[in-house]
């Protein structure tokens, strides 16, 4: 079993790349079912809408899930209550649209793979105790009883509570991968009961940018220059940064686990 996690897809720089590069690349790594982060994939960075979603499924993307900036388009909010694909944090607070997990089908229809969405504490949007939720819903989605393979992404600022969450959930999960950051960390592995771990994989858009925004504004914004302008997309080429997670049919845990990292300015 081959699963593809992909970091957050960034406005039109990543999309691009996306839809350039996916094909190809389930194709030549045999994937069985893929995941991106779309919080960011919006023309202005901020949110998805329904229209940008559907082009992600129709390229090949098996769930969508988020973050922070989950309702930054007020459409969203209608549509993930009908699209169980798109997923946003499950420790939002209670009566928040959609949902944080779900169970969902192989391409080929033999598996059935949990996808959690889960969005730290500490510096950013306040969201329930993730710990506890994360417990709560590990009795909900067991491996090898409700679900042959599971993946959480947890999209977080700091590396330590991403860290704490993969230690906490290692042996119960596929694999973990952190989001939000945008810089692909190096520390890529499985941890020792089996959990397949990086803690961010990074983004997919322009990485000649700061974190996907124009670099040139940003720096303004950084020197207080009165010219500088509302953050927007740089939208060079784009590179594709993710992860690629091969699991036992048996067990459900991580045999191997590597960095995917294709096309613009980024090198593995």
């Amino acid at each position: 079993m081959k699963i593809l996690v992909l970091g957050d897809v960034m406005a039109l720089s990543g999309r691009n790349a996306i839809k350039k590069n996916l094909y190809e690349i389930l194709k030549k790594n045999q994937i069985n079912f893929s995941i991106i982060n779309g919080e960011n994939a919006a023309d202005d960075g901020k949110g998805i809408t329904k229209e940008i979603a559907e082009e992600l499924f129709s390229l090949g993307i098996d769930v969508i899930t988020s973050g922070n900036h989950i309702w930054d388009k007020e459409e969203t909010i209608k549509y993930i209550e009908k699209e169980s694909r798109l997923l946003r944090p499950a420790n939002l607070a209670e009566g928040s649209p959609g949902k944080g997990y779900g169970i969902f089908l192989s391409k080929d229809k033999k598996f059935r793979i949990g996808v959690i969405n889960l969005m730290g504490n500490v510096f950013m949007r306040k969201s329930d105790d993730v710990f506890k939720t994360a417990k709560e819903i590990m009795k909900k989605i067991t491996l090898k009883k409700e679900v042959d393979f599971s993946i959480v992404d947890f999209h977080g600022e700091i590396t330590s509570e991403k860290m704490a969450i993969a230690h906490f959930l290692d042996g119960s999960i596929t694999c973990v991968v952190g989001t939000h950051t945008h810089v692909p960390t190096a520390d890529t592995r499985i941890l020792e009961k089996g959990t397949a771990y990086q803690t961010d994989i990074g983004m997919c858009g322009d990485y000649n940018s700061v974190i996907g925004m124009n670099k040139e504004n940003s720096l303004k914004k950084f020197f207080k220059d009165k010219n500088s302008v509302k953050h927007f997309p740089s939208n060079g080429e784009g590179t594709i940064s993710g992860v690629i997670v091969e699991a036992d049919e048996n067990t459900g845990l991580a045999i191997k686990v590597s960095r995917l990292i294709v096309g613009g300015t980024l090198k593995k």
